[in-house]
């Protein structure tokens, strides 16, 4: 059987889902949490590393931190992104004051910024708040 692999961004198990369960809201075997959902999920660094190095559908996230204005501007235009995107992505939130091990290890150097990963590699990046049609454009562009 083939299938598409899905990291679980609840407790990080690798799942495979067939591709006729993608559009039925597939859930994770281990936990039970949305494989893929409309709405932005946060992750940690661990979770970030196995989901873009494993999955099959590309992998969007946003770098931000609590105390940056122009982050909290942009995170409800980042969910509605998620919302007309939904499917054709996962985009995720990973917070760089809670995890600062994550700047290092991707060379983050200002927030917000956004990065696309798919085929287990980064293939894009932007910094910079966008509005949610922006985005959608920008991550449609990158993948």
């Amino acid at each position: 059987m083939s299938g598409k692999k899905l990291t679980c961004l609840g407790c990080g198990q690798v799942n495979r889902v067939p591709v006729d369960k993608l559009a039925s809201g597939p859930k994770c075997g281990t936990c039970g949490a949305k494989l893929i959902s409309s709405k932005v999920i946060e992750v940690d660094l661990a979770t970030l590393q196995k989901a873009a190095r494993n999955d099959d559908l590309p992998l969007v996230v946003d770098f931000w931190a609590p105390w940056c204005g122009p982050c909290r501007q942009m995170a409800p235009q980042f969910q509605q992104a998620a919302q007309d995107l939904n499917g054709q992505v996962r985009l995720v939130k990973l917070n760089t004051e809670d995890h600062p091990q994550a700047s290092r290890t991707y060379g983050i150097r200002g927030i917000p910024t956004m990065a696309t990963f798919a085929g287990g590699r980064e293939k894009a990046r932007q910094s910079g708040a966008m509005p949610a049609s922006a985005i959608v454009n920008w991550v449609r562009k990158s993948i």
